[in-house]
């Protein structure tokens, strides 16, 4: 018997190490964006943030988010998407409430919603740290931190922009799902 549960749990062990992860080390979803300079890999903090978790999954899982490029990109800043327009005037048709999680600042790769003045006004915008960025602690929804492939966001980061600090040459985000 004890042979059989040996085995049995080595079994297990060695399938576990060869399945894709689902989600974080602590079970939290991961949202993936693949764009056209490589791979981001988020977790979402759905106990902090939910509404504003919830928000950015279900975009995500509609397909809202495929095929939209980094519209504001500032190096040692942020990298913001999520503008159907590409122009940062634009957004999804639902606006959620500024949820500010306890405990949640604008760390490096911290992953937080765009919004207009207004702190109610955030709807499917959403921006990358590029270095920490505590100045917009309070202010604006931290809802995710990266926790693969900043090396893409700091490649995104220093593409060359124009004035208005839109990159020259499109960055796309081709897919974005939630693993």
């Amino acid at each position: 018997m004890s042979k059989l549960l040996s085995f049995l749990l080595i079994a297990v062990l060695a399938l576990a190490s060869v399945l894709p992860v689902a989600c974080s080390s602590d079970n939290s979803p991961v949202a993936v964006l693949e764009t056209s300079l490589g791979t981001i890999k988020f977790k979402l903090y759905e106990d902090k943030a939910p509404i504003t978790t919830a928000n950015f999954i279900k975009l995500a899982e509609s397909g809202f988010y495929d095929g939209l490029i980094f519209h504001r990109v500032v190096d040692n800043f942020v990298i913001q998407t999520g503008d159907p327009l590409g122009t940062g005037m634009g957004g999804s048709t639902e606006t959620i409430p500024i949820e500010i999680g306890k405990g949640l600042t604008h760390t490096d790769g911290a992953v937080g919603m765009a919004r207009s003045q207004s702190p109610d006004s955030a709807t499917s915008q959403f921006y990358i740290c590029d270095g920490a960025q505590h100045g917009l602690d309070g202010n604006y929804a931290v809802f995710g931190q990266v926790i693969e492939g900043m090396d893409v966001v700091r490649a995104i980061a220093s593409v060359p922009v124009d004035s208005a600090k839109k990159p020259l040459e499109n960055v796309v985000m081709t897919k974005v799902y939630i693993e």
